[in-house]
């Protein structure tokens, strides 16, 4: 029997309104939230303005996977959420991200709604620095890489030298992906997002 993982999928929207009818485009976005969490396998969504009084919008949302994203995005209830605002709103981008990119998005169990300190709409939680990411990355790889490298020199050094990188490719990618990585990046989730270390709590005087 062969085991699918789950992998989130994040989709990032841009949107273009008049700025003049900014209460509407709110409206409208937070009404679309509110049908996609209703739907099986969501994980949050979030918006914000490009500057206050821009015609730019970014949204995101989240599900857990491609088949929970498909059922949202196929619905009849986000079509007629779409058809809602034919005339108002103009559909200018779309990106998902999944793989690298979502290893590193925050995890969300709600509705990411943050008032920006200029007053503006609110705004998703950013993704880390790709410095931090390269980073954490690297910490995930090296002992991988090292260990793989020590074992197949010991037992399948006299392998061809491109069978050898080929099962090392198939051995790693999965472990990276789905375990490695993955705890990682928990583990490391404070200095990701430029958090205070678990360790160095504020004690109460």
């Amino acid at each position: 029997m062969t085991m699918t993982h789950a992998v989130p999928v994040t989709v990032a929207v841009a949107r273009r309104a008049d700025p003049a009818r900014t209460d509407e485009m709110v409206a409208w976005i937070r009404a679309g939230t509110a049908l996609a969490e209703s739907f099986p396998g969501f994980l949050g969504a979030g918006f914000v303005q490009q500057a206050p009084g821009s015609p730019d919008w970014h949204v995101m949302y989240r599900f857990a996977d491609d088949a929970t994203l498909r059922r949202w995005e196929e619905s009849p209830q986000r079509h007629w959420w779409l058809s809602s605002a034919q005339g108002i709103v103009e559909h200018t981008g779309i990106e998902r991200r999944t793989g690298i990119e979502g290893w590193f998005d925050r995890p969300v169990d709600h509705v990411v709604e943050t008032l920006a300190p200029t007053g503006g709409e609110a705004a998703a939680a950013p993704a880390p620095p790709r410095w931090k990411q390269a980073v954490t990355i690297w910490l995930a790889f090296f002992p991988l890489s090292l260990t793989a490298t020590l074992l197949t020199a010991r037992f399948i050094a006299n392998v061809p030298l491109g069978v050898r990188t080929l099962l090392i490719t198939l051995c790693l990618t999965p472990l990276m992906t789905y375990l490695v990585l993955p705890r990682i990046t928990r583990a490391l989730h404070w200095w990701l997002h430029g958090q205070r270390a678990p360790w160095r709590v504020r004690v109460p005087r």
